[in-house]
């Protein structure tokens, strides 16, 4: 008897929102606005300098304060047998002593770009592919990478999507090792 009276409060409950929504009011219907409606509208919003209604503000442009000086204060040099480029300041991670003396423009030396001048020089140059974040400084370097730089007799160079990148030192210190089990930790006295 309980589930034949709910059944009907149901029921009625539908029929009451059915009826609501047929009972609801119709959409007002409006006419298109014609092409001179819309012509005329154009006009008077074209007429309308929003740039009058700007305050000015004072002080220094921000644009200005932010510029790099030149490119060369942002930049290291390569150079190798006749040919130079630029990479960003910290994108090169290592630097051997036998590649010391390739980071100085030589007289006479030929700007490539960095496609160019690694694909002649692989030999001496290898790269390591990081991630935006950790260019970043948000994400340490893998520890199999610095394991592989330590043995590295290369000059290397930080590298995102192919191109040279700096690398910014890391915001967070890498994580502690946790002790080994074989050692004996301490006990705190109460």
């Amino acid at each position: 008897m309980q589930s034949t009276i709910s059944a009907k409060w149901i029921g009625v409950a539908v029929l009451a929102s059915m009826t609501a929504v047929a009972h609801a009011e119709a959409p007002v219907m409006r006419d298109a606005a014609t092409e001179e409606q819309l012509i005329l509208a154009w006009r008077k919003a074209a007429q309308t300098d929003p740039m009058k209604n700007m305050t000015i503000v004072k002080g220094e442009d921000p644009s200005v304060m932010n510029r790099p000086q030149d490119l060369l204060s942002q930049s290291d040099i390569l150079c190798f047998d006749g040919l130079a480029t630029l990479v960003p300041k910290h994108a090169i991670m290592q630097i051997p002593e036998t590649c010391a003396e390739r980071l100085k423009i030589q007289p006479g030396a030929k700007i490539v770009g960095w496609a160019d001048f690694f694909a002649a020089n692989r030999g001496w140059i290898t790269t390591i592919e990081i991630s935006r974040v950790q260019a970043e400084g948000n994400e340490p370097v893998a520890e199999d990478t610095r394991k592989m730089m330590t043995q590295c007799r290369n000059l290397i160079v930080a590298t995102y999507l192919g191109g040279p990148i700096s690398l910014l030192p890391p915001k967070v210190p890498p994580p502690e090792k946790l002790p080994s089990a074989a050692t004996p930790t301490e006990k705190t006295k109460p």
